[in-house]
């Protein structure tokens, strides 16, 4: 089953090559990048119908004039660049603690914490793809909550909770020799913390 489960994704691969020819251009590419307005008409009317779209022309007109007026910086004049110091930070800061936020761990030992939680063999595999699939979900739900609660709201909250749920799993896994609950506690807590980073970072 693996095997074809894997091979799986090559098809959502083999569908957008076979169809990407039949899509338009952006709209905006072709005005923008390539300067093309009868070709940036006739993808508009491919995208949404025939009609009067010369509002949506004039935005995009609007957005090429804004781009032209910008100075494009290179890599060491953004890092120079005094105004831009602390977005430059947030932005390192951010990244690194995705990196190490410590899901990597937690996807590399699960098989571990499956096999010692007396999880059959055949299901530990199932299992993993549900720890998957919590991800999947979670970030779904993500993109309805940023929109009510805003990034940083999501990201504090993702981070606190990830750090208590590994203090959690640190002990449950220290204690799992004395308590043989404490293997389906570490099971729940892989779980919470794969939600918890779908749902933040």
């Amino acid at each position: 089953l693996w095997p074809w489960l894997l091979a799986s994704s090559g098809l959502s691969t083999l569908v957008q090559l076979v169809t990407l020819p039949f899509f338009p251009d952006s709209p905006s590419y072709l005005l923008i990048q390539k300067g093309n307005e009868e070709a940036c008409r006739k993808a508009i009317r491919k995208l949404w119908g025939e009609g009067d779209h010369q509002a949506e022309i004039d935005d995009i007109m609007k957005e090429k004039a804004a781009m032209t007026s910008t100075k494009t910086l290179r890599v060491l004049e953004v890092i120079k660049e005094r105004s831009l110091r602390w977005q430059l930070y947030i932005l390192m800061t951010v990244m690194t603690t995705l990196q190490l936020c410590g899901i990597n761990a937690i996807y590399f030992y699960s098989f571990e914490v499956f096999h010692t939680a007396k999880f059959e063999e055949y299901l530990i595999p199932y299992v993993s793809l549900g720890v998957g699939l919590c991800e999947c979900l979670s970030s779904i739900l993500c993109s309805t909550l940023i929109d009510r609660f805003g990034r940083k709201v999501l990201l504090w909250g993702g981070y606190t909770l990830m750090c208590s749920v590994l203090a959690l799993l640190t002990m449950t896994l220290s204690l799992q020799h004395k308590f043989f609950w404490m293997h389906y506690f570490s099971v729940i807590l892989i779980f919470l913390f794969v939600i918890f980073y779908g749902i933040g970072p």
